[in-house]
Protein backbone atom coordinates (compact mmCIF):
# COMPACT_ATOMS: atom_id res chain seq x y z
CA UNK A 1 0.00 0.00 0.00
CA UNK A 2 1.40 3.49 -0.95
CA UNK A 3 2.03 5.52 2.31
CA UNK A 4 -0.27 8.56 2.35
CA UNK A 5 0.99 11.86 1.65
CA UNK A 6 0.87 14.72 4.25
CA UNK A 7 -1.96 17.20 4.06
CA UNK A 8 -0.91 20.69 2.85
CA UNK A 9 -1.55 23.23 5.29
CA UNK A 10 -2.09 26.34 3.32
CA UNK A 11 -3.13 28.73 6.08
CA UNK A 12 -0.41 31.89 7.35
CA UNK A 13 0.02 34.29 10.01
CA UNK A 14 1.34 37.66 8.30
CA UNK A 15 2.84 40.11 10.01
CA UNK A 16 2.62 38.20 13.13
CA UNK A 17 -0.63 38.68 13.35
CA UNK A 18 -3.05 38.65 10.78
CA UNK A 19 -4.49 34.81 10.25
CA UNK A 20 -6.09 34.01 6.61
CA UNK A 21 -6.97 30.15 5.68
CA UNK A 22 -4.78 30.63 2.50
CA UNK A 23 -2.26 32.88 0.95
CA UNK A 24 -4.12 34.57 -1.49
CA UNK A 25 -5.78 37.64 -0.96
CA UNK A 26 -7.59 40.33 -3.40
CA UNK A 27 -5.22 43.50 -3.45
CA UNK A 28 -6.72 46.95 -3.15
CA UNK A 29 -8.44 47.81 -6.70
CA UNK A 30 -11.85 47.48 -8.01
CA UNK A 31 -12.15 43.72 -6.90
CA UNK A 32 -12.28 44.90 -3.29
CA UNK A 33 -14.02 47.91 -3.76
CA UNK A 34 -17.43 46.76 -1.65
CA UNK A 35 -18.26 44.81 1.15
CA UNK A 36 -20.86 42.42 -1.56
CA UNK A 37 -17.78 41.92 -3.47
CA UNK A 38 -15.28 41.08 -0.96
CA UNK A 39 -18.09 39.08 0.77
CA UNK A 40 -18.48 36.44 -2.30
CA UNK A 41 -14.84 36.67 -2.78
CA UNK A 42 -14.53 34.76 0.39
CA UNK A 43 -17.09 32.42 -0.75
CA UNK A 44 -15.18 31.85 -3.53
CA UNK A 45 -12.39 30.78 -1.60
CA UNK A 46 -10.57 33.93 -0.98
CA UNK A 47 -8.11 34.20 2.13
CA UNK A 48 -7.73 37.81 2.65
CA UNK A 49 -8.70 40.73 0.80
CA UNK A 50 -7.32 44.45 1.16
CA UNK A 51 -10.27 46.73 0.77
CA UNK A 52 -10.01 49.15 -2.24
CA UNK A 53 -8.22 52.47 -0.80
CA UNK A 54 -10.38 54.30 1.62
CA UNK A 55 -9.86 58.08 2.61
CA UNK A 56 -9.91 61.65 0.65
CA UNK A 57 -13.12 62.21 -0.74
CA UNK A 58 -12.07 61.63 -4.90
CA UNK A 59 -14.34 61.22 -7.83
CA UNK A 60 -13.52 59.10 -10.76
CA UNK A 61 -13.56 59.98 -14.15
CA UNK A 62 -14.83 57.78 -17.44
CA UNK A 63 -13.30 55.89 -19.31
CA UNK A 64 -10.44 54.12 -16.65
CA UNK A 65 -8.74 51.11 -18.27
CA UNK A 66 -6.79 50.34 -21.45
CA UNK A 67 -4.34 47.44 -21.87
CA UNK A 68 -1.48 45.54 -23.83
CA UNK A 69 -2.58 42.72 -25.67
CA UNK A 70 -0.06 40.51 -26.85
CA UNK A 71 0.15 37.58 -29.52
CA UNK A 72 -3.47 36.92 -28.78
CA UNK A 73 -3.94 37.18 -25.08
CA UNK A 74 -5.60 39.91 -24.28
CA UNK A 75 -4.66 41.97 -21.09
CA UNK A 76 -1.34 40.53 -21.25
CA UNK A 77 -0.74 44.56 -19.15
CA UNK A 78 -3.47 46.08 -17.88
CA UNK A 79 -3.59 50.49 -17.26
CA UNK A 80 -5.48 52.03 -14.92
CA UNK A 81 -6.37 55.74 -13.96
CA UNK A 82 -8.90 55.42 -11.59
CA UNK A 83 -8.12 56.84 -8.34
CA UNK A 84 -9.39 55.58 -4.65
CA UNK A 85 -12.53 54.66 -3.28
CA UNK A 86 -15.11 57.36 -4.32
CA UNK A 87 -17.67 55.92 -1.65
CA UNK A 88 -18.35 57.75 0.98
CA UNK A 89 -16.05 57.10 3.79
CA UNK A 90 -18.76 55.67 6.23
CA UNK A 91 -20.05 53.56 3.68
CA UNK A 92 -16.54 51.60 3.45
CA UNK A 93 -16.25 51.26 7.25
CA UNK A 94 -19.72 49.89 7.71
CA UNK A 95 -18.88 47.47 5.62
CA UNK A 96 -15.47 46.68 6.58
CA UNK A 97 -16.86 46.04 9.74
CA UNK A 98 -19.83 43.62 8.70
CA UNK A 99 -17.88 41.71 6.42
CA UNK A 100 -15.34 41.23 9.30
CA UNK A 101 -18.01 39.96 11.79
CA UNK A 102 -19.55 37.60 8.75
CA UNK A 103 -15.91 36.23 7.90
CA UNK A 104 -14.05 36.33 11.19
CA UNK A 105 -11.37 33.98 9.95
CA UNK A 106 -10.28 35.74 7.15
CA UNK A 107 -8.30 38.83 6.55
CA UNK A 108 -9.60 42.55 6.00
CA UNK A 109 -7.05 45.19 5.99
CA UNK A 110 -7.84 48.35 5.32
CA UNK A 111 -5.92 50.41 2.57
CA UNK A 112 -5.74 54.24 3.39
CA UNK A 113 -4.68 57.39 2.05
CA UNK A 114 -4.95 60.73 3.06
CA UNK A 115 -3.21 64.32 2.85
CA UNK A 116 0.03 64.09 4.66
CA UNK A 117 -1.32 65.44 8.15
CA UNK A 118 -0.55 63.82 11.22
CA UNK A 119 -3.90 64.21 12.49
CA UNK A 120 -5.61 63.03 9.14
CA UNK A 121 -3.57 59.85 9.84
CA UNK A 122 -4.33 59.22 13.07
CA UNK A 123 -8.45 59.77 12.69
CA UNK A 124 -8.29 57.48 9.44
CA UNK A 125 -6.08 54.86 11.75
CA UNK A 126 -8.61 54.83 14.45
CA UNK A 127 -12.11 54.86 12.33
CA UNK A 128 -10.65 51.87 10.00
CA UNK A 129 -9.31 49.88 13.61
CA UNK A 130 -12.81 50.55 14.95
CA UNK A 131 -14.33 49.35 11.92
CA UNK A 132 -12.56 45.79 12.62
CA UNK A 133 -9.56 45.83 10.10
CA UNK A 134 -7.27 43.32 10.68
CA UNK A 135 -4.47 45.02 9.56
CA UNK A 136 -3.46 48.45 7.76
CA UNK A 137 -2.09 49.13 4.56
CA UNK A 138 -0.75 52.64 3.52
CA UNK A 139 -0.67 53.29 -0.24
CA UNK A 140 2.38 54.87 -0.93
CA UNK A 141 2.52 54.09 -4.20
CA UNK A 142 -0.39 55.32 -6.35
CA UNK A 143 1.18 56.69 -9.60
CA UNK A 144 -1.38 58.97 -11.12
CA UNK A 145 -4.01 61.65 -9.95
CA UNK A 146 -3.50 61.11 -6.16
CA UNK A 147 0.40 61.77 -6.52
CA UNK A 148 -0.59 64.98 -7.99
CA UNK A 149 -2.42 66.08 -4.44
CA UNK A 150 0.95 65.41 -2.52
CA UNK A 151 -0.27 61.36 -2.19
CA UNK A 152 0.61 58.04 -3.21
CA UNK A 153 3.73 57.58 -4.92
CA UNK A 154 4.65 61.31 -3.99
CA UNK A 155 4.76 59.86 -0.42
CA UNK A 156 6.69 56.79 -1.76
CA UNK A 157 9.44 58.43 -3.76
CA UNK A 158 10.60 60.91 -1.15
CA UNK A 159 11.99 58.33 2.19
CA UNK A 160 12.13 61.21 4.87
CA UNK A 161 7.92 61.29 3.98
CA UNK A 162 7.48 57.77 4.20
CA UNK A 163 9.52 57.14 7.53
CA UNK A 164 7.21 60.61 9.00
CA UNK A 165 4.10 59.06 7.84
CA UNK A 166 4.92 55.80 8.82
CA UNK A 167 5.75 56.92 12.00
CA UNK A 168 2.75 59.06 12.24
CA UNK A 169 0.55 56.02 11.85
CA UNK A 170 2.37 53.77 14.62
CA UNK A 171 2.07 56.36 17.12
CA UNK A 172 -1.79 55.16 17.38
CA UNK A 173 -1.94 51.96 15.49
CA UNK A 174 -3.03 49.15 17.73
CA UNK A 175 -2.86 46.93 14.28
CA UNK A 176 -0.11 45.61 12.19
CA UNK A 177 1.54 48.65 10.01
CA UNK A 178 2.06 47.95 6.27
CA UNK A 179 3.27 49.74 3.80
CA UNK A 180 3.03 49.51 0.06
CA UNK A 181 5.57 50.31 -2.25
CA UNK A 182 5.66 52.27 -5.27
CA UNK A 183 8.14 50.56 -8.05
CA UNK A 184 8.33 54.45 -9.64
CA UNK A 185 11.59 54.96 -7.88
CA UNK A 186 15.66 54.31 -8.60
CA UNK A 187 16.20 51.61 -5.75
CA UNK A 188 13.00 50.14 -3.74
CA UNK A 189 15.04 49.37 -0.83
CA UNK A 190 15.40 53.28 -0.01
CA UNK A 191 11.86 53.41 0.39
CA UNK A 192 11.82 50.30 2.59
CA UNK A 193 14.50 50.90 4.56
CA UNK A 194 12.46 54.44 5.40
CA UNK A 195 9.53 52.21 6.50
CA UNK A 196 11.18 50.09 8.42
CA UNK A 197 12.58 52.64 10.12
CA UNK A 198 9.34 54.18 10.92
CA UNK A 199 8.17 51.50 12.47
CA UNK A 200 6.86 49.53 9.60
CA UNK A 201 5.60 46.17 10.67
CA UNK A 202 5.39 44.48 7.12
CA UNK A 203 5.76 45.57 3.25
CA UNK A 204 3.30 45.36 0.33
CA UNK A 205 4.88 45.53 -2.90
CA UNK A 206 4.73 46.23 -5.85
CA UNK A 207 2.30 49.18 -6.71
CA UNK A 208 1.59 49.57 -10.76
CA UNK A 209 4.07 51.31 -12.92
CA UNK A 210 3.79 54.78 -14.54
CA UNK A 211 2.44 53.86 -18.14
CA UNK A 212 1.10 54.85 -21.60
CA UNK A 213 -0.43 51.40 -22.92
CA UNK A 214 -0.77 52.87 -26.54
CA UNK A 215 -2.49 55.54 -28.87
CA UNK A 216 -5.22 55.45 -30.99
CA UNK A 217 -4.31 55.48 -34.39
CA UNK A 218 -7.32 56.96 -36.16
CA UNK A 219 -8.06 59.71 -33.11
CA UNK A 220 -4.05 59.90 -32.05
CA UNK A 221 -5.29 60.13 -28.72
CA UNK A 222 -3.84 57.70 -26.29
CA UNK A 223 -5.59 55.44 -24.55
CA UNK A 224 -7.94 55.71 -22.16
CA UNK A 225 -10.03 58.28 -24.27
CA UNK A 226 -11.13 60.90 -21.92
CA UNK A 227 -13.47 63.82 -23.85
CA UNK A 228 -10.38 63.63 -26.29
CA UNK A 229 -7.34 64.10 -23.33
CA UNK A 230 -5.15 61.15 -21.46
CA UNK A 231 -2.79 60.94 -19.39
CA UNK A 232 -0.39 58.26 -17.17
CA UNK A 233 -1.86 55.48 -15.19
CA UNK A 234 -0.69 52.29 -13.53
CA UNK A 235 0.32 49.35 -15.64
CA UNK A 236 -0.40 45.80 -14.01
CA UNK A 237 -0.89 42.23 -14.93
CA UNK A 238 1.34 39.38 -16.20
CA UNK A 239 3.45 41.74 -17.86
CA UNK A 240 4.90 43.54 -15.06
CA UNK A 241 5.70 40.21 -12.98
CA UNK A 242 9.45 39.98 -13.86
CA UNK A 243 9.93 43.74 -12.74
CA UNK A 244 7.79 42.70 -9.28
CA UNK A 245 10.10 39.70 -8.62
CA UNK A 246 13.01 41.35 -9.02
CA UNK A 247 12.38 44.25 -7.11
CA UNK A 248 10.92 41.06 -4.07
CA UNK A 249 14.15 39.78 -4.61
CA UNK A 250 16.18 43.02 -3.68
CA UNK A 251 14.08 43.91 -0.86
CA UNK A 252 14.16 40.76 1.14
CA UNK A 253 17.78 39.78 0.18
CA UNK A 254 18.73 43.57 2.05
CA UNK A 255 18.77 43.58 6.18
CA UNK A 256 17.83 46.40 5.99
CA UNK A 257 14.47 46.58 4.41
CA UNK A 258 13.90 43.19 4.62
CA UNK A 259 10.56 42.92 6.36
CA UNK A 260 7.44 40.63 6.24
CA UNK A 261 5.98 40.78 2.53
CA UNK A 262 2.91 40.78 0.56
CA UNK A 263 3.47 40.02 -2.96
CA UNK A 264 2.18 42.09 -5.59
CA UNK A 265 2.38 41.67 -9.62
CA UNK A 266 1.07 40.05 -12.60
CA UNK A 267 0.10 36.93 -10.43
CA UNK A 268 -2.10 34.84 -12.43
CA UNK A 269 -1.75 31.19 -11.51
CA UNK A 270 -0.24 28.97 -9.05
CA UNK A 271 3.14 28.92 -10.58
CA UNK A 272 3.53 32.83 -10.29
CA UNK A 273 2.39 32.04 -6.83
CA UNK A 274 4.57 29.51 -5.55
CA UNK A 275 7.50 31.94 -7.28
CA UNK A 276 6.87 35.01 -5.04
CA UNK A 277 6.85 32.48 -2.34
CA UNK A 278 10.32 31.22 -2.84
CA UNK A 279 11.46 35.37 -2.83
CA UNK A 280 10.30 35.49 0.49
CA UNK A 281 6.38 36.55 0.09
CA UNK A 282 4.02 35.40 2.63
CA UNK A 283 0.88 36.20 1.15
CA UNK A 284 -0.18 37.10 -2.54
CA UNK A 285 -2.28 40.24 -3.78
CA UNK A 286 -3.87 39.63 -6.78
CA UNK A 287 -5.65 42.17 -9.06
CA UNK A 288 -5.84 42.18 -12.48
CA UNK A 289 -6.69 38.03 -12.87
CA UNK A 290 -9.78 38.59 -11.01
CA UNK A 291 -10.56 41.18 -13.13
CA UNK A 292 -10.14 39.70 -16.52
CA UNK A 293 -11.45 35.99 -15.06
CA UNK A 294 -13.16 36.63 -12.03
CA UNK A 295 -12.88 35.24 -8.45
CA UNK A 296 -13.22 32.01 -9.21
CA UNK A 297 -9.41 32.02 -10.56
CA UNK A 298 -8.81 31.48 -6.96
CA UNK A 299 -9.52 27.42 -7.19
CA UNK A 300 -6.39 27.17 -9.62
CA UNK A 301 -4.59 29.18 -7.71
CA UNK A 302 -5.41 27.03 -4.14
CA UNK A 303 -5.23 23.57 -6.05
CA UNK A 304 -2.01 24.24 -8.24
CA UNK A 305 -0.49 25.46 -5.35
CA UNK A 306 -1.48 22.25 -3.05
CA UNK A 307 -0.67 19.45 -5.81
CA UNK A 308 3.01 21.42 -6.17
CA UNK A 309 3.33 21.15 -2.43
CA UNK A 310 2.59 17.71 -2.52
CA UNK A 311 4.97 17.01 -4.94
CA UNK A 312 7.80 18.23 -3.13
CA UNK A 313 7.05 17.59 0.02
CA UNK A 314 6.29 20.81 1.46
CA UNK A 315 3.84 20.43 4.22
CA UNK A 316 3.55 24.22 4.71
CA UNK A 317 4.22 27.66 2.62
CA UNK A 318 6.94 28.88 5.63
CA UNK A 319 8.72 24.99 4.20
CA UNK A 320 9.75 26.38 1.36
CA UNK A 321 9.14 30.29 1.05
CA UNK A 322 12.25 32.37 0.71
CA UNK A 323 14.15 28.87 -0.42
CA UNK A 324 15.62 30.67 -3.86
CA UNK A 325 16.74 33.85 -2.65
CA UNK A 326 20.18 31.61 -1.61
CA UNK A 327 20.28 31.00 -5.14
CA UNK A 328 20.53 34.99 -6.74
CA UNK A 329 23.27 37.44 -6.44
CA UNK A 330 24.85 40.04 -7.91
CA UNK A 331 26.53 39.58 -11.20
CA UNK A 332 30.07 39.81 -9.85
CA UNK A 333 29.87 36.91 -8.29
CA UNK A 334 28.74 34.12 -10.81
CA UNK A 335 31.20 31.94 -12.18
CA UNK A 336 32.94 32.93 -15.37
CA UNK A 337 34.05 29.34 -16.07
CA UNK A 338 30.71 27.68 -16.26
CA UNK A 339 29.46 26.79 -19.56
CA UNK A 340 26.63 25.33 -21.05
CA UNK A 341 25.74 24.90 -24.73
CA UNK A 342 23.26 24.06 -27.25
CA UNK A 343 22.18 20.84 -28.62
CA UNK A 344 19.42 19.68 -30.83
CA UNK A 345 17.41 17.13 -30.50
CA UNK A 346 16.88 15.89 -34.27
CA UNK A 347 14.10 13.16 -33.81
CA UNK A 348 12.37 16.38 -32.75
CA UNK A 349 13.56 18.62 -35.20
CA UNK A 350 11.05 20.60 -37.65
CA UNK A 351 13.02 22.01 -39.77
CA UNK A 352 11.93 25.32 -39.02
CA UNK A 353 14.83 27.33 -38.92
CA UNK A 354 14.07 29.85 -36.23
CA UNK A 355 16.80 28.92 -34.06
CA UNK A 356 19.31 29.25 -36.91
CA UNK A 357 18.00 32.79 -37.78
CA UNK A 358 17.76 34.00 -33.99
CA UNK A 359 21.63 32.93 -33.84
CA UNK A 360 22.95 34.72 -37.28
CA UNK A 361 20.32 37.87 -36.44
CA UNK A 362 20.65 38.24 -32.92
CA UNK A 363 23.08 35.90 -30.97
CA UNK A 364 26.37 34.48 -31.60
CA UNK A 365 26.28 32.92 -35.64
CA UNK A 366 27.18 29.48 -33.95
CA UNK A 367 24.38 27.25 -35.70
CA UNK A 368 24.76 26.37 -38.99
CA UNK A 369 22.63 24.81 -41.70
CA UNK A 370 25.30 22.61 -42.80
CA UNK A 371 24.92 18.87 -42.64
CA UNK A 372 24.84 18.06 -46.43
CA UNK A 373 27.23 21.37 -47.80
CA UNK A 374 29.93 20.03 -45.47
CA UNK A 375 30.96 20.81 -41.53
CA UNK A 376 31.62 24.97 -41.80
CA UNK A 377 34.02 26.20 -39.10
CA UNK A 378 33.57 29.50 -37.51
CA UNK A 379 31.52 32.81 -38.91
CA UNK A 380 30.42 33.09 -42.51
CA UNK A 381 30.29 35.78 -44.43
CA UNK A 382 26.73 37.15 -45.38
CA UNK A 383 27.28 36.02 -48.76
CA UNK A 384 28.59 32.68 -48.12
CA UNK A 385 25.38 32.10 -46.21
CA UNK A 386 23.35 33.51 -49.17
CA UNK A 387 24.92 31.41 -51.49
CA UNK A 388 24.33 28.50 -49.20
CA UNK A 389 20.74 29.39 -48.40
CA UNK A 390 19.93 28.74 -52.47
CA UNK A 391 21.83 25.42 -52.51
CA UNK A 392 19.49 23.96 -49.70
CA UNK A 393 16.26 24.43 -50.30
CA UNK A 394 14.49 21.39 -49.23
CA UNK A 395 11.35 19.89 -48.31
CA UNK A 396 9.59 19.20 -45.19
CA UNK A 397 6.82 17.09 -45.09
CA UNK A 398 3.52 18.17 -43.39
CA UNK A 399 1.47 14.74 -42.77
CA UNK A 400 -1.87 16.61 -42.90
CA UNK A 401 -1.49 18.06 -46.05
CA UNK A 402 0.88 15.49 -48.15
CA UNK A 403 -1.64 13.27 -48.95
CA UNK A 404 1.20 10.83 -49.90
CA UNK A 405 1.69 10.38 -46.56
CA UNK A 406 -0.47 7.70 -45.06
CA UNK A 407 -0.82 5.84 -41.35
CA UNK A 408 1.45 3.37 -42.40
CA UNK A 409 4.21 5.90 -42.66
CA UNK A 410 6.93 5.63 -40.36
CA UNK A 411 7.89 7.77 -38.12
CA UNK A 412 11.68 8.48 -39.57
CA UNK A 413 9.81 9.63 -42.87
CA UNK A 414 8.07 12.46 -40.89
CA UNK A 415 11.89 14.07 -39.66
CA UNK A 416 12.58 17.09 -41.33
CA UNK A 417 15.40 16.57 -44.19
CA UNK A 418 18.88 16.52 -43.13
CA UNK A 419 19.68 19.91 -44.86
CA UNK A 420 16.71 21.60 -42.78
CA UNK A 421 18.24 20.41 -39.27
CA UNK A 422 20.79 22.87 -38.02
CA UNK A 423 23.96 22.00 -36.31
CA UNK A 424 25.37 23.76 -33.15
CA UNK A 425 29.81 24.71 -33.26
CA UNK A 426 30.03 23.85 -29.62
CA UNK A 427 33.13 25.72 -29.61
CA UNK A 428 31.41 28.87 -31.09
CA UNK A 429 28.56 28.77 -28.78
CA UNK A 430 28.47 30.98 -25.92
CA UNK A 431 25.09 29.57 -24.47
CA UNK A 432 23.26 31.85 -24.37
CA UNK A 433 19.89 30.24 -24.69
CA UNK A 434 18.25 32.38 -27.46
CA UNK A 435 17.97 28.90 -29.58
CA UNK A 436 16.14 27.41 -26.55
CA UNK A 437 14.07 30.15 -26.08
CA UNK A 438 12.86 30.54 -29.60
CA UNK A 439 12.11 27.24 -30.64
CA UNK A 440 8.48 25.72 -31.10
CA UNK A 441 9.03 22.08 -30.01
CA UNK A 442 9.42 21.25 -26.11
CA UNK A 443 12.87 19.48 -25.42
CA UNK A 444 14.20 19.48 -28.99
CA UNK A 445 16.89 22.09 -28.00
CA UNK A 446 18.29 21.51 -24.46
CA UNK A 447 21.40 23.59 -23.20
CA UNK A 448 23.96 21.14 -21.84
CA UNK A 449 26.52 21.94 -19.18
CA UNK A 450 29.92 20.67 -20.54
CA UNK A 451 33.08 20.43 -18.30
CA UNK A 452 36.34 23.38 -19.18
CA UNK A 453 38.91 22.13 -16.83
CA UNK A 454 38.83 25.28 -15.16
CA UNK A 455 37.95 26.35 -11.23
CA UNK A 456 35.17 28.21 -10.21
CA UNK A 457 36.02 31.84 -10.74
CA UNK A 458 33.96 35.40 -10.51
CA UNK A 459 34.81 38.89 -11.88
CA UNK A 460 34.89 39.89 -8.50
CA UNK A 461 37.93 37.28 -7.89
CA UNK A 462 39.60 37.73 -11.31
CA UNK A 463 39.63 41.22 -10.21
CA UNK A 464 40.53 41.01 -6.93
CA UNK A 465 37.51 42.64 -6.07
CA UNK A 466 38.39 46.04 -7.19
CA UNK A 467 36.22 47.58 -10.25
CA UNK A 468 37.76 48.63 -13.02
CA UNK A 469 37.63 52.56 -14.33
CA UNK A 470 39.09 53.38 -17.30
CA UNK A 471 40.54 57.00 -16.66
CA UNK A 472 40.41 59.75 -19.46
CA UNK A 473 43.73 60.94 -20.38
Amino acid sequence: MTPSKKKVDLSTIFAGRIASPNPFWLASAPPSNCGEQVMRAFDAGWGGAVWKTIGTQITNVSSRYSSTDWNGQRMMGLNNIELISDRPLETNLAEIEETKKRYPGHAVIASLMVESNREAWHTIVRQAEDAGADGLELNFGCPHGMSERGMGSAVGQVPEYTELITSWVKEVARTPVIVKLTPNISDIREIARAAKRGGADALSAINTINSITGIDLDTLVPRPNVGGMSTHGGYCGPAVKPIALSMIQQLQSDPESCLPLSGIGGISDWRDAAEFILLGCSTLQVCTAVMHFGYRVVDDLIEGLSNWMTEKGFATIEDFRSKSLAHTTEWKNLDLNYKIVARIDESKCIGCDLCYIACWDGAHQCIHLDRNSGEVTGHQSPKAVEAESRQRIARTPIPKLDKRLTLETSTSDLRAPLARIPRVDEEECVGCNLCNLVCPVENCITMVEVETGLTVESWEQRTGGESLIRKNN
